[in-house]
């Protein structure tokens, strides 16, 4: 572009326009131009085009900045198929095509590994989705005053009217007008997270792959308090969906950002639903952890017990259990499989879904991950491989110290976030563990989201 390193951060300015072609991304999808060796991140650019860019903030070593009109588009740019995009927080990479979501993913995981793990590891392969419309069982829904259900703003709590979302099955949006009219008729008020007021919080939509639904209603009332003509909620969600399976309560009267309260009451149907996945059945209640996506579910579970190299003989360590799905499947393959996980109700559906399937060799305790493997040790429990599949914030320091102490010859890591993988490799290769190698499934098209199967050896 013709300016020096001085000039350009003399003149840059906020709301100043400039042309500069971005050549990458960053990790939160930003399109990434440099302008005489300065980074400027760019919303809405895809790798490769020119653009005229609003500048938004300047820092000492970098911008921020915005599309302001496309010069010279990319081939895999997209033209929007959804009125909400880009306000909406949940998709961000709906403006490019597929296999662009693709690269950008892929790179994401291996940028991570190599620049913040420290790892000599290239991710050669990404598992795309055969679906990336309609694929998600699960939906969230937060209310506000007008009153408005749909999704928050990017980077705010603004709620966003979304009638329907091209991720979720047709049935959220059928369940969201039947509730929205419920609140019309009945003066039910929406919550405001402000000032803490207002009775409906969270619509919350369960589904299967057989086409059945699990409604909960995440209220600022106690579970017991009756709702203001509740029959006619009922009778109008009933209507709604011919596939429900039941209606559920959720008393969540916290000041917090939680969405779902922990006592619940069934207003119809059964509290529960049931799923299929790797040949196995399981039991969801609303507060279980189950992946949002079933299909790529499939594909993320088949690599990482291809990662472990089960032969049958094995006995396997699984921390962050959840209801047992990575265990049960685990167990098809091992001599023993040993599940722990924190939260006491996941872990008697853990039991009961072992009993479902007629698995006899994998067992579950309840406890912290650390704790669990910590007596496991002292106990003299050697377990051969060792899987992990944390919550976003990744292993606790303690974690790794005792999963180093049993020395377990092979540790799969299953990932939902790069950075902190990466954060992990680098702690877990002070215990001797080697990240050899990686892989990524694209879980949540669409959005910004990646997950990731990580092998390491001993």
């Amino acid at each position: 572009m013709g300016i020096k390193r001085a000039d350009f951060m003399s003149e840059l300015k906020k709301n100043q326009i400039l042309s500069a072609i971005c050549d990458g991304y960053s990790a939160d999808g930003m399109g990434v131009a440099h302008v005489d060796g300065m980074a400027l991140f760019v919303s809405g650019a895809i790798a490769g085009e020119r653009c005229e860019i609003r500048i938004l903030k300047v820092l000492k070593n970098l911008a921020f900045g915005k599309v302001e009109r496309v010069l010279e588009p990319s081939p895999e740019r997209l033209p929007p198929d959804c009125p909400h995009f880009p306000a909406c927080g949940g998709c961000r990479t709906r403006h490019m095509s597929c296999a662009e979501e693709l690269r950008f993913k892929r790179q994401k995981v291996e940028d991570a590994l190599r620049r913040v793990g420290g790892a000599d590891l290239s991710v050669d392969i990404i598992h795309g989705a055969a679906k990336t419309e309609r694929y998600r069982n699960k939906a969230q829904l937060p209310v506000s005053p007008g009153p408005k259900i749909g999704f928050y703003r990017g980077g705010s709590h603004e709620v966003i009217d979304v009638p329907d979302c091209k991720l979720e099955p047709e049935s959220v949006g059928l369940a969201r007008g039947a509730v929205l009219d419920w609140m019309v008729s009945s003066g039910a008020a929406a919550y405001d997270e402000t000032a803490h007021r207002g009775l409906v919080r969270h619509l919350y939509v369960r589904t299967d792959s057989a086409g059945e639904a699990l409604v909960c209603l995440v209220v600022n009332a106690p579970a017991e308090r009756t709702l203001p003509d509740e029959a006619g909620l009922v009778r109008r969600i009933r209507e709604a969906l011919p596939g429900l399976r039941g209606l559920v309560l959720s008393a969540n009267t916290r000041k917090t950002n939680v969405i779902l309260g922990g006592d619940y009451r069934t207003l119809w149907g059964s509290p529960t639903l049931d799923e299929t996945l790797c040949g196995l059945t399981f039991r969801l209640s609303v507060p279980s952890f189950f992946q949002v996506n079933r299909d790529q579910c499939e594909v993320l579970y088949d690599r990482a017990l291809e990662f472990a190299a089960l032969t049958g003989k094995e006995t396997v360590l699984d921390l962050y259990c959840g209801i047992g799905t990575i265990s049960l499947c685990a167990a098809k393959r091992a001599k023993r499989v040993i599940g722990a996980e924190i939260v006491p109700e996941a872990i008697e559906d853990a039991k009961a879904n072992a009993a479902r399937n007629d698995i006899e060799n994998a067992e579950f305790f309840r406890g912290d991950a650390a704790d669990t493997a910590l007596t496991l040790a002292r106990q003299g429990v050697r377990p051969d491989v060792v899987i992990v599949d944390p919550p976003r914030r990744g292993l606790e320091p303690s974690v790794i110290d005792t999963v180093a102490q049993m020395a377990p010859d092979r540790l799969v890591y299953v990932s939902c976030d790069p950075a902190t993988l990466a954060r992990d490799v680098k702690l877990l290769s002070a215990h001797g563990y080697k990240a050899v190698k990686a892989e990524a499934i694209d879980m949540f098209p669409r959005t910004l989201h990646v997950e990731t199967v990580c092998l390491f050896v001993r």
